[in-house]
C-alpha cells in the first residue's frame, strides 16, 4: 500500500509538472516577445510621386496567405483580450511599417501597414488577405524621433515561420495563436463571427466555421510540418527569410513528396529594389533574367495559389497547366511603377552634412577597391540600359556558403508531373549552360524546377488575362526569356543608396557599412537586429541589445559573418582587398552616402 501510494503521488507529481509545463509552453507561445512600438513622425523622401508608392504599396499579386480572407484578418482578436490582431500599432511590433498619421483609404480599408493588400479572384465573392513584395521590399530608419521611409529598401519584419518556440516574436507563429484562440473560444468566435457576418451571421454562421477551420488546419499543417522535419533550423529572425528554401519546400515537398522536403539552413536579407530592371541577372546568386518569371516565383513563395493535379489526383496535362492565383497585369503594373523609383539621397538635415573634401578622398579609395565588382559595365538593348553584373565566385568571396550551395547541389524529384521533353523545349525556358544531356525529372535543381513551374504558371496566366502575342514581350520585360543561371557564387550590384540598405553581406550578418570594410577579427560575433535605430556614423542600425531584441549568432551556419574581407594577406578565400586604415574607411563611408545622389555632383 505504501508503495501504491508513492506511486500516485509521483504520478500526480509528474502530471502536474507536465501540465504546468504545457500551460508555461502555451502561454509563451500566445504571447510572443515583441519589441516595442513608439509612434514616430514618418517621412518620404523623394524617390517617385505619392501615387507610384500607393500603386506599390497596395497592388495585389495574387497571393493568399493560406486562404485567409481579408475580413476575418481585421477582425481577429489576440488570444487573451478583445484586442484585435490587425491593429496597425501591434503589427508593427513585428516589424512591418505603417504610418500613424494615415487613415483607412479605398486601396487600404483596413488601415493595415505597408504590402497587405487584398484581391478577390474571378468568380468568387470572397476577399483575401494579399502580402505584396512591398512588405518585404520596404524599409525604415530612425533617428531623433523621426522614421525615414525607404521604398524598396530592406524590410526588417519577421514574418514567415508558424514554427512555434518559446521566444515567438514571429508574425506566422503570433497569427496561428490568434486563429486557434479564435476558433476554440466559443465567446472569441462568436464575436468574430458577428463581424465578420453582420447581418448574414445566423443564415452562414455554420459555412464561416467550416471555412475557417479549413484555413486554421492548413496553418497547423504546415506548421507541424516545419517543426517535426526540422526544416529550418537556422532561425531567420527580422528581415530574413529562406526565399529558395521555403519555395521548394512549398512547391516541391508540400503539393509533390514528402521525399522532395530539403533542410533550408540559408536565411538572406530582402534585398533593395531600386534600379533592379536594369539588372542583367537577379536574385543573391545570379540565378533568374525574367522580369515576369522571377515575380510569379516570389508570388508564389508568399503564397498565391497553384494546382499541379486535378480533382481525381491525376497530374495536369497540356494546356491545363498550371491554375494559380498569380495576376499578372497587376504583376506587371508593380514592374513598371518599379522603374520610376529612384535610389534613397542622404538628407543632410537630419544625418548631418556631408564632408565634400573627405568623400572626395573616398571616391578615390572607391575607384580603387570598390568599383571593379561594383560598377558594371552598361550597354543598351532592346530599349533597356542592362547592368552586367559580376559574380564572384564561392570560394573568393568567402562568404557564407549554404545559399549558394543548397541552389547547386539540392535535388528534387518532379517526375510525377509527368513532364514531357518535347513540351519543354517549347517553353520560353533557357538554361545556361546549355545541358549536353537529357534533363533528370527525378533530379532535378530548385532552380531549374521553378523555372518549368513559373513557365507553365506564366503560359496558363496570359490565356485566362488575354495577354495578346503583341503585349507578350513588354508583359515578360523586355522580351527576356525565363533564364536560368546556377552558380556557385554571388552577384556584386551596384551600390547606390547602399548607406540605407543594412545589415550587410547576402546573410544581413554585417551589421554596418564600416564593418563590412574591416577585417572578419573586427566584425561582432552576435548583435541584436529588429531595431530601426539608426547610426549614420558607421552607417547601418544600431547592433546593441534592446528589449525582446533577436540575437544575431554568426557562428550559427548559415549566419557566417566571414568574407569580403579588406585585410592583409593574400587575395582569395575572403580577402578582396587590401587592409583599409580606418581614416580610409571613414573617407570611404563618406563618399557612399553620395553615391548615386546628386551630392555626387558638387564633389571637388
Amino acid at each position: 500500500m505504501v508503495i501504491l501510494r508513492i506511486f500516485y503521488r509521483v504520478l500526480l507529481a509528474t502530471t502536474l509538472l507536465l501540465c504546468l509545463g504545457i500551460a508555461v509552453l502555451l502561454y509563451y507561445v500566445v504571447n510572443p516577445k515583441l519589441p516595442a512600438y513608439v509612434p514616430a513622425q514618418v517621412r518620404y523622401l523623394e524617390q517617385w510621386s505619392e501615387a507610384d508608392r500607393q500603386t506599390y504599396y497596395y497592388t495585389p499579386q495574387g497571393t493568399q496567405v493560406k486562404g485567409l480572407r481579408y475580413e476575418w484578418f481585421t477582425a481577429l482578436e489576440l488570444p487573451f483580450s478583445e484586442q484585435r490582431f490587425a491593429e496597425p500599432e501591434y503589427l508593427a511590433r513585428f516589424g512591418f511599417l505603417i504610418d500613424p498619421q494615415r487613415k483607412a483609404s479605398a486601396d487600404n480599408p483596413g488601415n493595415l501597414p505597408v504590402g497587405f493588400a487584398r484581391h478577390q479572384d474571378p468568380g468568387s465573392h470572397e476577399q483575401y488577405l494579399d502580402i505584396t513584395c512591398a512588405a518585404c521590399h520596404t524599409g525604415e530608419l530612425r533617428y531623433k524621433d523621426q522614421a525615414l521611409r525607404i521604398d524598396g529598401g530592406s524590410a526588417q519584419h519577421v514574418l514567415p515561420s508558424s514554427v512555434p518556440t518559446l521566444r515567438g516574436g514571429s508574425f506566422g507563429q503570433a497569427l496561428v495563436a490568434s486563429l486557434a484562440a479564435t476558433y476554440y473560444n466559443p465567446w472569441k468566435f462568436k464575436r468574430f463571427a458577428h463581424n465578420v457576418l453582420g447581418d448574414d451571421y445566423d443564415a452562414q454562421y455554420d459555412q464561416l466555421r467550416t471555412d475557417f477551420k479549413q484555413s486554421l488546419d492548413t496553418f497547423l499543417r504546415v506548421a507541424w510540418n516545419d517543426t517535426h522535419r526540422g526544416l529550418y533550423p537556422t532561425e531567420e529572425g527580422p528581415g530574413r527569410t529562406d526565399a529558395f528554401g521555403r519555395i521548394a519546400n512549398a512547391s516541391f515537398g508540400d503539393a509533390l513528396s514528402e521525399k522532395n522536403y530539403r533542410v533550408a539552413n540559408a536565411p538572406v536579407d530582402y534585398p533593395q529594389l531600386w534600379d533592379i530592371w536594369t539588372f542583367d541577372w537577379v536574385q543573391w546568386t545570379a540565378s533568374a533574367q525574367q522580369p515576369m518569371a522571377r515575380n510569379i516565383g516570389e508570388a508564389l513563395g508568399v503564397g498565391a495559389p497553384l494546382n499541379f493535379f486535378d480533382a481525381n489526383g491525376q497530374p495536369l496535362q497540356g494546356a491545363d497547366r498550371y491554375p494559380s492565383g498569380v495576376r499578372v497585369r497587376d504583376l506587371q503594373r508593380i514592374e513598371e511603377t518599379l522603374k520610376h523609383l529612384q535610389p534613397p539621397s542622404w538628407p543632410e538635415d537630419l544625418f548631418g552634412k556631408v564632408d565634400l573634401a573627405l568623400a572626395a578622398k573616398g571616391r578615390g579609395l572607391f575607384a580603387e577597391n570598390c568599383a571593379g565588382c561594383h560598377v558594371p559595365p552598361v550597354t543598351s538593348e532592346n530599349g533597356r540600359p542592362v547592368k552586367h553584373l559580376v559574380s564572384i565566385p564561392l570560394a573568393a568571396i568567402g562568404t557564407d556558403p549554404n545559399t549558394a550551395n543548397n541552389i547547386a547541389d539540392n535535388r528534387y524529384d518532379l517526375s510525377s508531373l509527368q513532364w514531357d521533353p518535347a513540351e519543354l523545349a517549347k517553353l520560353p525556358v533557357h538554361l545556361h549552360p546549355t545541358p549536353d544531356k537529357p534533363l533528370d525529372m527525378t533530379q532535378l535543381s530548385v532552380a531549374k524546377g521553378l523555372a518549368y513551374v513559373t513557365a507553365f504558371v506564366e503560359e496558363r496566366a496570359y490565356r485566362e488575362a488575354k495577354v495578346t502575342p503583341e503585349e507578350r514581350p513588354a508583359m515578360d520585360g523586355f522580351g527576356l526569356p525565363i533564364g536560368v543561371l546556377e552558380q556557385r557564387a554571388y552577384k556584386a550590384r551596384p551600390l547606390a543608396g547602399v548607406w540605407a540598405t543594412s545589415p550587410f553581406l547576402h546573410n544581413g550578418s554585417v551589421p554596418s557599412l564600416y564593418q563590412l570594410l574591416s577585417p572578419q577579427d573586427e566584425r561582432p560575433s552576435t548583435f541584436y537586429r529588429g531595431t530601426f535605430e539608426y547610426d549614420p556614423r558607421h552607417l547601418g542600425y544600431r547592433p546593441e541589445a534592446f528589449p525582446n531584441g533577436f540575437l544575431y549568432d554568426t557562428r550559427i551556419s548559415g549566419n557566417h559573418n566571414s568574407g569580403h574581407e579588406f585585410r592583409t594577406g593574400k587575395r582569395g578565400n575572403g580577402v578582396i582587398g587590401r587592409l583599409l586604415q580606418p581614416e580610409e574607411r571613414w573617407a570611404l563611408l563618406e563618399y557612399l552616402k553620395v553615391l548615386g545622389g546628386p551630392l555626387e555632383a558638387q564633389l571637388p
